[in-house]
This record gives C-alpha cells, sequence and structure tokens, in this order.
C-alpha cells in the first residue's frame, strides 16, 4: 500500500515500493508549489491518462554528470555542420506538447494534458527550461526540464529531423556547465541515456546530491538572459 495525497508533505523516499520501483505516493495535486517541493526531494509524477497522479523515487536512480557526458563521434559532426540554431525558452509550450504526441513504439504518452499545464506554468514562474533546435522558422527538436539552485531535473525530449534533439542536448552540457550545474536528472534508466554517459546511482547518494544542488543559491542569472545561440562543437 501507498498513502494517498490530500494535504502535507511527501512521505520518506525510503518508503517507495521496490516493486514497482520507487512508486511512492498517488494523488495530491500539479500545482507549481507541490512539483516544486517533490523535486527538491528527488521526487517526480509519473502516470498515463485515467490514473491518478502517481509520485515515485526510483532505487537506483538514473543521472547524467554533466563532467561525464560522451558525444559519439558522429554527432560531434552533426553539430559542427550547424544544422540547426539553438534557442532557450523562446517556445516552451510547442516543446511539451511536442514531447506529450504519441510515441510509434508505443502509442502512448505520460505528459497528460494537466501536466502539460503545470509545467507551461512552472516555465512561467522560471523553474521550467527548454532547449529547442530550429530549421528556419520550424522547431524540429528540443527538450525541457526543472532547474532549481543547480540542479538539473530532465523531463522529455522529442525530435522531428534526424539529431536535432541530440544537438539540443549537447547545447544543454555547455548551458550546464557556464552555470555550474553538474548533474542532470534522467529518472529512467534508458539504453539512449546510457550512449551519452548516463548512469544509475543508489537513491541515498542521489537524495544527497539533490538537497546540496538544490539549495545553492548559484546560478543568480535568470535562464531567459540567455541569448539564442548555436551549439558550440563539443
Amino acid at each position: 500500500m501507498i498513502p494517498w495525497l490530500r494535504t502535507g508533505a511527501f512521505p520518506p523516499v525510503e518508503s517507495a515500493l521496490h516493486d514497482p520501483n520507487g512508486l511512492l505516493a498517488a494523488g495530491g495535486d500539479l500545482s507549481a508549489e507541490r512539483l516544486l517541493a517533490a523535486y527538491r526531494q528527488g521526487i517526480f509524477p509519473w502516470y498515463g491518462t485515467g490514473q491518478p497522479i502517481l509520485w515515485w523515487s526510483p532505487d537506483p536512480r538514473m543521472v547524467l554528470f554533466v563532467a561525464e557526458f560522451i558525444v559519439p563521434r558522429s554527432l560531434r559532426k552533426v553539430v559542427a555542420q550547424r544544422r540547426f540554431e539553438i534557442r532557450v525558452d523562446s517556445a516552451f509550450r510547442q516543446v511539451i506538447e511536442a514531447c506529450a504526441e504519441p510515441r510509434t513504439d508505443d502509442g502512448g504518452t505520460w505528459i497528460t494534458p494537466a501536466m502539460v499545464e503545470a509545467y507551461s506554468e512552472l516555465h512561467r514562474l522560471g523553474h521550467a527550461h527548454s532547449v529547442e533546435a530550429w530549421q528556419g522558422d520550424a522547431i524540429v527538436g528540443g527538450l525541457y526540464g526543472v532547474a532549481i539552485g543547480r540542479m538539473f531535473f530532465g523531463e522529455s525530449m522529442f525530435t522531428r529531423t534526424p539529431n536535432a534533439s541530440k544537438v539540443a542536448l549537447v547545447y544543454l552540457i555547455e548551458l550546464l556547465k557556464r552555470r555550474a550545474m553538474p548533474m542532470i536528472d534522467c529518472q529512467q534508466q534508458t539504453e539512449h541515456l546510457a550512449r551519452f554517459g548516463a548512469r544509475p546511482i543508489p537513491r541515498r547518494e542521489f537524495a544527497e546530491e539533490v538537497a546540496r544542488l538544490v539549495n545553492s543559491t548559484q546560478p543568480a542569472e535568470p535562464w531567459n538572459r540567455t541569448p539564442p545561440a548555436q551549439a558550440d562543437p563539443p
């Protein structure tokens, strides 16, 4: 059994289920206050249409340390060719809506309309950000996530042109380096992210890192002051 949230705090992450791995609580809401409180504890919402809101804290946790980021040789060539114009926070709503489109592999999506609205509000408040790949007037790929202090919590990415989202990821890494943000929460273990250097770490270690990073006063400069730019070759 897991607790049903109405008001108040989340249960300790150590109480999450082993099967399914990391299921911590259900219910509650997607208010900015609730979401920020969740991320500060290493908790994230993930559920499908017709389900209650489900909150997760898996063990181990997939993360990508910025210093360990791997750029495959083929992707280095694509970045050097400057096929895409990279922008930051210029089309957040378009990015999350594109990420919410059904995937060809399973036909479903976990980014419900309520999630789109909730994260769009986080963006309006300055907590959620997008990195976008453009070709002319068309957005052809990108990603979004939540930034608190010096911690970045990755959420989702999409691509409509080969390598577009990967180039956006390269730019995100460079952006995080400049802002002294050393770690990306990847949430789920995937082979795709592992190819870029992401790896699982114990939940306790992850929670300790998150607690340290989210309480940092750096970076001081808001993301929306970052000018549109082209990703530099790594």
